[in-house]
């Protein structure tokens, strides 16, 4: 990850007399912070991870980073929850704070999460990148896994050229894919799978998925009934 400054004028809040940003004026102009830094990346929001909830996921082509927003209207009484969620899901993470933060942000979380901080002033919406992300040490594949849909686990299975397990778990399928794959390759097929994820159509999706697996169950079932009556 690289370490670098940029504004905003555009993204300036409209009549802000205050330096105050909250969550709703940072995450656009954010998106294209990153976007400017990174090139080819997805932005993924408020997903579910543990006890917590993502503000946002940063899809890199061979990574993810978890992505926590304290504006300056926040406050840090979940953090501590929320950085050991944000671990054990993450390949990275970044903290992003509003000025009011600055001076303490580092305090609450580990050494390896990123920090960039977001303020207001005469050119616009400025972020500054103070400490750059590295890898998390803590993260666990498996539960990065969990992130995938069914349908795009079931994709990974034909990618990898392994059975579909039709009746089988997600952790089941993940387990499996964790004994077979080399780890460096499921981090880019991850990313493959969230770079195409189609969220206008994924409840169709489902639907095919599952009535393809009910077919195929009862194929199977009917086979071993046939084969009880004939022994």
């Amino acid at each position: 990850m690289k370490n670098c400054s940029l504004c905003f004028p555009e993204a300036a809040v409209p009549g802000n007399t205050e330096t105050m940003l909250y969550d709703q004026d940072i995450r656009e102009p954010l998106y294209l912070f990153l976007e400017k830094v990174f090139g080819k990346v997805r932005f993924l929001e408020e997903k579910n991870m543990g006890r917590s909830r993502a503000d946002a996921i940063l899809v890199l082509p061979a990574a993810l980073c978890g992505i926590e927003i304290k504006s300056d209207a926040d406050t840090y009484t979940r953090l501590s929850r929320q950085v050991q969620d944000y671990d054990r899901y993450y390949d990275y993470n970044l903290l992003v704070i509003g000025q009011s933060h600055a001076m303490h942000a580092a305090e609450h979380i580990p050494d390896f999460w990123g920090i960039l901080t977001v303020s207001e002033t005469e050119e616009g919406i400025c972020f500054q990148m103070n400490r750059i992300p590295q890898k998390n040490p803590n993260c666990d594949l498996e539960r990065k896994m969990s992130i995938l849909w069914r349908p795009e686990l079931n994709h990974l299975l034909e990618r990898n050229r392994m059975p579909h397990y039709t009746q089988k778990s997600k952790r089941f399928v993940a387990q499996s894919l964790l004994r077979r794959v080399p780890p460096a390759l499921l981090h880019v097929q991850i990313s493959e799978e969230l770079y195409e994820r189609d969220y206008t159509r994924i409840g169709q999706v489902i639907a095919d998925f599952r009535n393809a697996h009910r077919r195929s169950g009862v194929r199977r079932s009917g086979r071993r009934k046939r084969s009880r009556v004939r022994v």
